[in-house]
């Protein structure tokens, strides 16, 4: 008797609850509805883009391995997101399983068809927010993409710590150079598994196989090349490859937690290498970024936040971007199992499981020595009895900012920028409210200061 496609997936589900805590199975698998299976293809509903993301970054090998076992082996994944309940209206999206998933590339394989890029399609441009820690690293991508071995960036080092979002920027190279150019054999592949990859090759004698897939390649990414560290076998090999792309202009793009020249345990050759093209730095996101990217998020995936919620995470999650989409993959999965709203006292319990968090009470040095800065002035200007009007306009944001964000009374503000009067600063602090009604360059000004203050 055949079955119906919610019987197969009702087995689907099986698998998953039997391997998932009852919470996480029924966050993310239980209100997904399937909607089609056919031409070897399974076409998933999810209730947002997030909730798609958040599957293939956590649970694609369990879900891979659950519908190749119940539609059988090349069976295709994708989610169609529903963006309209009203209406029905959706989108779909690729995944990255599970006809790829486990599959190992066999050394010296050249595919017939399309290329398995083992890129993770979900990683775009559109998706990476830019902002001032990754403006270089971004702009560098976008312009690779365009022409992949024929810029000055190449090879491209892609540096800094864990979650900044390298990985992603890489991939959205790979993803952009394949949709102008999508006859580029463009790899992806981590250190990790050129390694095992090498490491097999060598115990099959099939060594000259591995080498020709390689240098066959167009643009080569290599993510957390920090773990070829040590690896003599691995990185002479790697040599041979890279000297080969080189030299025929195809590009190469590496990942790594560190600048190049504090790599241990690589060969200087190598090094010498990495060296060659442009190392681009990714820091940790600033205040802006950090909101900039929930907003971003909220507006793909239909999380509807306040401003206050916003305001809390960017303020207190500031290591990584995958902490970002923690706290929010967290925020939805408590909103969801107990059906309440994510308020401010729900997002203060979350991020307090997921970072420490240190209360920082902004204090009127602070402000001084930020509104000096941003208008590239010595502190003892704004606390001097300098009349100038440059110097006089930035002391009235220094009074206004000390105002909104300090909790000091007026006469303590005052006393602390240059010994002025509670009616001087009063008068400051209403005048600077007056202009930012009207003044754009005021109200950029402001808003800069203030995100440095919570950077």
């Amino acid at each position: 008797m055949t079955q119906t496609l919610q019987q197969q997936w009702a087995q689907c589900q099986t698998i998953l609850a039997d391997n998932l805590t009852a919470s996480a199975y029924q966050t993310w698998f239980a209100p997904i509805v399937p909607l089609q299976f056919a031409e070897g293809v399974l076409v998933l509903q999810v209730k947002s883009q997030f909730v798609a993301e958040y599957i293939e970054e956590n649970y694609i090998p369990l879900l891979s391995a659950a519908i190749l076992r119940v539609f059988g082996q090349g069976t295709r994944l994708e989610y169609r997101v529903l963006i309209d309940s009203a209406s029905g209206a959706g989108t779909m999206l690729p995944s990255a399983g599970p006809a790829t998933q486990g599959r190992q590339m066999v050394a010296g394989q050249r595919p017939m068809g399309n290329f398995d890029s083992q890129l993770n399609t979900l990683y775009t441009f559109d998706s990476f927010v830019a902002g001032e820690p990754n403006k270089l690293a971004r702009t560098a991508g976008i312009t690779i993409a365009k022409q992949p071995g024929s810029t000055a960036f190449n090879p491209l080092f892609i540096y800094g710590g864990s979650g900044v979002g390298k990985t992603h920027l890489a991939n959205a190279i790979g993803n952009q150079a394949r949709l102008i150019n999508p006859q580029l054999r463009v790899l992806y592949v981590s250190a990790n598994t050129f390694k095992l990859q090498y490491q097999d090759a060598t115990k099959t004698n099939r060594i000259p196989d591995f080498l020709n897939f390689y240098q066959s390649v167009d643009v080569l990414i290599v993510d957390d090349i920090q773990y070829f560290a040590g690896l003599k076998g691995t990185q002479d090999t790697f040599f041979h490859i890279f000297n080969h792309l080189q030299q025929l202009r195809k590009q190469l793009i590496f990942t790594c937690d560190r600048a190049p020249v504090e790599l241990k345990d690589i060969e200087e050759r190598l090094l010498t290498r990495f060296k060659y093209g442009l190392a681009a730095e990714i820091t940790r996101p600033d205040y802006e970024l950090r909101k900039n990217i929930l907003l971003n998020k909220m507006r793909r995936d239909g999380i509807a936040l306040t401003d206050e919620v916003v305001d809390f995470i960017a303020q207190n999650v500031k290591d990584s971007v995958r902490d970002l989409e923690g706290v929010l993959a967290s925020l939805l999965a408590h909103s969801t199992l107990t059906d309440k709203e994510i308020d401010l006292a729900l997002t203060e319990k979350v991020v307090s499981h997921i970072v420490a968090i240190q209360p920082h009470k902004t204090t009127v040095g602070d402000v001084i020595g930020a509104v000096a800065n941003h208008f590239n002035l010595p502190e003892r200007a704004l606390l001097a009895q300098n009349r100038s009007k440059d110097i006089a306009q930035a002391r009235h944001v220094a009074f206004y900012l000390s105002k909104q964000l300090t909790g000091c009374s007026l006469t303590e503000i005052g006393f602390k920028i240059g010994r002025r009067t509670h009616a001087t600063v009063l008068h400051s602090v209403a005048l600077v409210k007056e202009q930012l009604e009207f003044d754009p360059v005021l109200r950029q000004h402001v808003a800069q200061i203030e995100s440095a203050l919570n950077a």
